[in-house]
């Protein structure tokens, strides 16, 4: 469920919301078996009397304050209706399950689970498993409907009867029994009958139970609307490692699918990248790299490069960022049409595959950008070079080469991440004719249908740019000059000034004459300098490691 949850989810709706809300419906649902959870508590009245609205007038169950930058989280006491300061809860069991990534295993071992948190967990899980059960019929045709309105409208990643599945038809069913709760007929019918699931699949379509004892409905089904799971049961995986797919998109476009933890990038995904571009050249008219997960990706495997660095491991760093580059312009040179799909969080190392596709056909809920300097680094995957020449391709003046290098020194050097697919265009990670797909479950779809109408168009790969205009020292001493006012100004440390010269130098062309021209694979080979050094430096790795135990950037 998203990080709302209960309270704060009410906060943002408005208390005196919910409060009408539960006094409309508890008088117009008389014969309904859980009415009397429609009775507001005490306390909430009394807030809404108060003007503790919510994030509306301020505060609710929750208040934020800022003050000097920094955010501060105050709770209600129910019994005084005063806030203190926000004490963090902590459950073992709730640390335990975060290390899992399979959602089935993860929600088994918590509502299963003997300590406070499992019980209240299975509590609600309990209450919602029961009430929904007996509004199929009522409310709803099947019981799809009930787990669709839930997962749409609440933005659940599972709807009440998939949770159910999830966590086991039949163990379920025997605890809500002993539990004394409610069950429709239709539930103890499955149950009698032996059934393990509540949904299934019957000739390739899926299924969900009716009102009705033992009869199930089609779940209606958006053909433009692709699981990848679906495609791979039925027999459309090509190839696989444990880091990525190819799949038959079918009409003869091959995709590419990340698989690994957030999708980070690592040896198994770089080496799927370049079989790919291989196999889509001699079998297929075109390659979609996307995927069914919420985020496209989150980067380069920070762990791996990290491990490898404190164990001195140089050799290997090299091979691997040189291995990136060559995956990420093998993208951007195939012999067929490459359509990269973004969404979600699309960063460093995913924003470098994705700029690498010859088109980008994005979810407009799309957070892009390359964040490599709040790991202490730079972009190495040609991220550097193509937000350069984007931004030459939309600013050059033949006299002026200033702006597009501030721009991109900006873009990279503030670690700016767009919010939407058309924010990412105007920072340059999408070209001005990349396009986006408001409806997510149609991304996939849409790219596919991008990648045949380049494919039957005039497609003609690209080719390394040969000449590209850079500034030079003059660009060196541009970026100096702002780094040295920053750091004397408090806006930046000692390290981030260091690691702007390497960008500088990078985007500048090198130390070479202002003016001068120079390769692709030469920036690529500056990134990658500028990369390794920075993999070097102590300071570096304690941002990558801060990162990793946090979730947040240090500015060290």
């Amino acid at each position: 469920h998203p990080k709302t949850a209960t309270f704060q989810l009410a906060d943002l709706v408005g208390l005196d919301t919910l409060l009408h809300v539960a006094d409309n419906l508890h008088p117009l649902v008389p014969d309904d078996e859980a009415r009397d959870l429609f009775v507001a508590p005490d306390y909430l009245r009394k807030m809404v009397e108060q003007g503790l609205l919510g994030r509306k007038s301020g505060g609710g169950f929750y208040k934020l304050e800022k003050k000097d930058g920094q955010k501060t989280f105050y709770t209600l006491d129910l019994g005084t209706l005063e806030y203190r300061e926000k004490q963090k809860a902590r459950f073992s069991e709730i640390d335990q399950g975060k290390a899992m990534d399979d959602l089935g295993e993860r929600l088994r071992f918590l509502a299963f689970g003997k300590g406070k948190a499992g019980q209240a967990i299975w509590k609600m899980l309990a209450a919602t498993f029961s009430y929904s059960a007996m509004r199929v019929g009522e409310i709803s045709d099947q019981a799809a409907d009930i787990d669709r309105a839930l997962r749409w409208g609440f933005n659940w990643q599972l709807g009440p009867f998939e949770t159910w599945d999830a966590l086991g038809f039949r163990k379920v069913c025997e605890r809500l029994r002993s539990d004394g709760l409610p069950l429709p007929p239709w539930v103890d019918a499955l149950y009698d009958a032996g059934a393990e699931t509540l949904y299934r699949e019957e000739d390739g379509v899926l299924a969900s139970p009716t009102a009705e004892p033992g009869r199930f409905a089609p779940v209606p089904h958006d053909p433009r609307a692709w699981d990848f799971d679906v495609l791979r049961r039925a027999g459309g995986e090509v190839r696989r490692n444990p880091g990525a797919s190819l799949l038959d998109l079918g009409e003869g476009v091959l995709g590419l699918e990340f698989h690994a933890k957030m999708n980070a990038i690592g040896q198994d995904t770089l080496n799927m990248l370049m079989t790919a571009c291989d196999e889509a050249e001699k079998n297929w008219r075109a390659l979609v790299v996307t995927n069914g997960a919420d985020n496209f990706s989150v980067g380069a495997n920070l762990m791996m490069l990290m491990m490898e660095a404190m164990e001195g491991n140089w050799e290997d760093i090299d091979l691997i960022v040189r291995a990136f580059q060559r995956a990420c312009d093998r993208l951007e040179f195939c012999g067929v049409p490459v359509v990269t799909a973004p969404h979600g969080l699309t960063l460093g190392g995913g924003c470098e595959v994705t700029m690498g596709g010859n088109a980008v056909h994005a979810a407009a809920e799309t957070y892009v950008g390359l964040v490599e300097f709040g790991a202490g680094v730079i972009p190495a995957g040609g991220g550097c070079a193509r937000l350069y020449q984007r931004n030459l391709a939309m600013l050059l003046d033949a006299k002026d080469l200033q702006p597009a290098f501030r721009k991109t020194f900006e873009t990279i050097g503030m670690a700016k991440v767009a919010t939407s697919a058309e924010e990412g265009r105007q920072l340059g990670f999408l070209r001005p004719g990349d396009a986006w797909s408001m409806n997510r479950s149609h991304l996939a779809a849409d790219a596919r249908d991008l990648a045949l109408a380049l494919a039957d168009g005039d497609f003609a790969p690209p080719v390394p740019a040969p000449a590209i205009p850079v500034l030079g020292t003059q660009g060196i001493a541009l970026a100096e000059s702002v780094l040295y006012n920053m750091q004397e100004g408090g806006y930046i440390s000692e390290h981030d000034r260091k690691i702007g010269r390497y960008l500088a130098h990078v985007l500048a062309g090198g130390a070479v004459p202002p003016g001068s021209t120079v390769s692709h694979q030469h920036i690529l080979d500056l990134e990658r300098e500028g990369f390794m050094r920075l993999m070097g430096e102590r300071k570096s790795l304690e941002r990558m490691e801060h990162i990793l135990k946090t979730g947040k950037p240090l500015r060290n």
